[in-house]
Parts: structure tokens; sequence; C-alpha cells
């Protein structure tokens, strides 16, 4: 039998990345070294054959304790990445399982979810006849790791709830000031921010909080405006609904109304004023193996999702 052996240099590349992966996880240089049984010297040439193959520093070193830099935490995200990827192929081979099965159990925001990722999902379950998809609806922010579920998907920063969990960037969606041509022609059209306050607003409101639009002030800086309203409903479609009919201004997500401001129902305005944008991202349990159904749902949001978003056919 033949066997061919990683060239070289592609080895001490994988070599260098399993390396850099214990020396941050364990934190130092001689916590590696003991764990991998080499020697200081030798975890320290491999980490200074890293940085000068990168041509970045990626670590801030003191005499005792090793931090990674800005660049260090991104190198090292992706590189749990890869490793990951590698373990969860040899589980795969080694057990000899192809066919994606198991069960998948995903929430999401009830719109958005309903729009934009539900229909990818779903594909996914097509093209995978074993896979269990298990989809929940609900704009409540839910505990991923108390509920069992194995995918999130979460709109807006991402703060403390999300500690225990690993995330991936999904898309930024962009959000349009609009009412109908009714409207407008009966109250004129804002010319800038500060013009909204003359106008009857559509808020979106959820128990007692109120989503307070941000746009740009006189100066151009984004700012949080706090807007008088008679009408306040705790759904977008409703409220794209209520701005359709002529009862106010309304601030909703581009791919909600893309279709209304197509067809003229809804006249999109102050589209020269730049808005804030609403990140959305993929988040799940933080461990070791990252199972092969998850990491397929993952990846066709990211390549699929921002295509929705924007309205560019698949």
């Amino acid at each position: 039998m033949i066997q061919i052996s990683p060239a070289p240099e592609r080895q001490e590349r994988l070599d260098g990345i399993t390396v850099f992966v214990e020396v941050v996880r364990l934190g130092s240089f001689a916590s590696a070294a003991e764990h991998l049984g080499l020697t200081r010297s030798a975890v320290g040439k491999a980490m200074a054959r890293l940085e000068a193959r990168l041509a970045k520093r990626l670590f801030h070193r003191t005499t005792r304790v090793q931090s990674l830099t800005d660049d260090g935490h991104i190198y090292y995200e992706h590189c749990l990445r890869a490793l990951a990827e590698l373990q969860a192929a040899e589980a795969q081979m080694e057990s000899g399982q192809h066919e994606v099965t198991g069960r998948l159990r995903v929430s999401m925001p009830v719109l958005f979810g309903r729009h934009c990722v539900a229909p990818i999902l779903l594909d996914l379950a097509r093209q995978h006849p074993s896979l269990n998809l298990n989809l929940s609806f609900s704009d409540r922010p839910v505990d991923v790791l108390a509920e069992g579920f194995d995918l999130a998907i979460r709109s807006g920063v991402l703060g403390a709830e999300s500690e225990g969990l690993r995330a991936r960037k999904l898309v930024v969606q962009r959000k349009r000031v609009c009412a109908s041509p009714d409207y407008l022609a009966a109250h004129g059209r804002p010319q800038s921010s500060a013009e909204l306050a003359s106008h009857s607003i559509l808020l979106y409101r959820r128990g007692d909080r109120i989503n307070v639009w941000q746009l740009p002030d006189a100066t151009g800086r984004i700012v949080d405006m706090s807007l008088a309203s008679r009408l306040q409903l705790d759904d977008l479609e409703a409220i794209a609904d209520a701005a359709t009919a002529g009862l106010g201004l309304a601030w909703l997500p581009e791919w909600l109304v893309r279709e209304r401001l197509r067809t003229g129902s809804l006249v999109s305005v102050l589209d020269d004023q730049p808005g804030a944008t609403l990140q959305c991202h993929a988040v799940w349990p933080s461990a070791p193996h990252m199972p092969l159904r998850l990491r397929l749902a993952v990846d066709a949001l990211v390549e699929q999702l921002p295509k929705v978003v924007e309205g560019i056919p698949g």
C-alpha cells in the first residue's frame, strides 16, 4: 500500500494551529508545552513561526501570561471552527454516517422566521429526508441552553444572554421609513428626521418595550428618537397594514415592505438619510463537536439569507 504523507509545510501549519489553540485554552506557553509533551522553547518557536507566516502579532506577551491581540482573537475563532470541522468529519467517517439525521430544534422571530428563515430550513429538510426539523416561532428571546434549542436566530446586538453560546453573523437588515401615497398627499412628505414629530407615527411596542426609531440628527449622527404615537402595535405586519391604510409613518424592515414598495401601496421617505441597521446572528450551544445537521443549517443560512433579505433571485 502506498501511503501519502502531508507535505512538511502543510503539516507544520496544522501543528502550529493545534499548539496555538492549546496556548490560548490553557493561558500560557508553559502549560501548553506540558499538555502537549513539548518544551516551552518548541512552543515559543511554533508561535513565532505562526506569527511570521500570518504577518500578525497574535499575543500580548508578559513574563508570565500571554493574552490575545484583536488579530489573535479573530484567528482563534477561525482555528476553533476549522478543528471542529475536522473532528466532526473524523467522527462521521468513523461511524460510516453520511446521511444527515437527527433532530434540529430551531427558535426564530415570528415574522422574520416565517418570511426569511423558515423557507431556507424547510428546503434543507427537503434535501435530507432523515432530518427531523422542529421550528419554533417566538419574538421572546429564548434561553437556548435551558430550553433545549439546537439553534436560535437573533436580531440585534448580542448581549449577556449569549454566554455559553457560539455565534455567527448571518445578515444585516436595512429599515425604511414609509407611508401610503394618500397619507403623504394629505400630510406632506417629511424632508428630515426633525419633521417626524409633526406626523402620525406607528410604533412597535411589545410589553413595556417600544422599538425606538434610530435615525440621523441634524449633524448626521444616528440617535434614538422618542416619537409620540397614539397607535402602538406589537406586530410588524399589522403596522405595515396600518401604514398602507394611510394611518401614519412606519419604520419597518425592507424585506417586509419590499413588495408594497414595488407596487406603490407604500412609499419610502428620507431615503437620502442613513438609518440604523439591524444585525442578525445564528447562535448555538458551545461544544467541542458541531453536529453535521447544525453545521449544514448554519451554512445554508449564511449563504442564502442575505439573498432573501436583499430580494436577490436565488
